[in-house]
């Protein structure tokens, strides 16, 4: 694990870390809700006429902007964009299908995570592509007193939206105007770490999902692992290497 964080010192060109925050993706590292998002966007875009897409598509989908995923496939099976409408409508019913299908779980060592980030003295923060109502509502109730309006980033915040820096950037930014090298980042989907990555912040894989770790590594991840659980077993020795390592 040295090497990995040897390895991004010298790319960014900095001697060391000053941690300060811990950035968070939502879908597929604190809740397990991809299943339900890829089967909900599977299921919408079959009522809508669409007919080149699969599940497991979704996942790499995962971070973008709900109505950039739709103009993404629109252009892709019918060689136009999508109407404002269009968008509006398909968004709206995967959303409803999304709020049926989910059953709001949150992953195994997700809130052991949160809480050990907390207790280091670190401020985690939310950087999300989600602008799904049921789940942010749900936070607070599933992970009480971790983030506030003034830590996240959602959907409603972002132009861009990932794979484009500026999710990340923005999140710096909430964690008090911070610098990459003050900051780690917890992603799950290639879109988010490409994103993660963009912004020059050590991103650490969470491979929770049906792709390939291989997706993960190319996408720019500093660091892969399989699970919270496992990601909560090696956070000690992560936060302590962020303090004390100097080249």
């Amino acid at each position: 694990m040295r090497q990995q964080f040897e390895n991004y010192l010298r790319k960014h060109n900095y001697t060391n870390f000053d941690l300060q925050a811990v950035l968070f993706d939502m879908d597929g590292v604190l809740y397990d809700s991809m299943p339900a998002h890829a089967k909900s966007w599977q299921e919408t875009m079959e009522e809508f006429g669409y007919k080149s897409t699969k599940p497991v598509e979704f996942y790499l989908h995962e971070g973008r902007v709900g109505k950039s995923t739709i103009n993404l496939i629109t252009e892709r099976e019918f060689k136009r964009s999508a109407t404002k409408e269009e968008k509006d409508n398909i968004y709206a019913r995967k959303t409803e299908l999304f709020q049926q299908i989910n059953d709001n779980a949150t992953l195994p060592g997700a809130k052991e995570v949160l809480s050990f980030v907390k207790k280091q003295g670190l401020k985690p923060i939310l950087v999300t592509g989600s602008g799904q109502p049921s789940l942010l509502d749900r936070l607070d109730t599933h992970f009480p007193d971790v983030f506030t309006p003034e830590t996240m980033v959602t959907a409603y915040d972002v132009i861009k939206g990932k794979p484009d820096a500026e999710p990340y950037l923005m999140g710096l930014e909430k964690g008090g105007m911070l610098s990459p090298n003050q900051a780690i980042v917890i992603e799950n989907a290639p879109l988010g770490i490409e994103s993660a990555s963009a912004a020059g912040i050590f991103t650490i894989a969470v491979n929770t999902g049906l792709l390939s770790d291989e997706k993960l590594i190319e996408a720019g991840a500093s660091l892969l692992l399989h699970s919270m659980t496992e990601l909560l077993q090696k956070l000690p020795e992560i936060i302590q290497l962020s303090r004390t390592m100097r080249i």
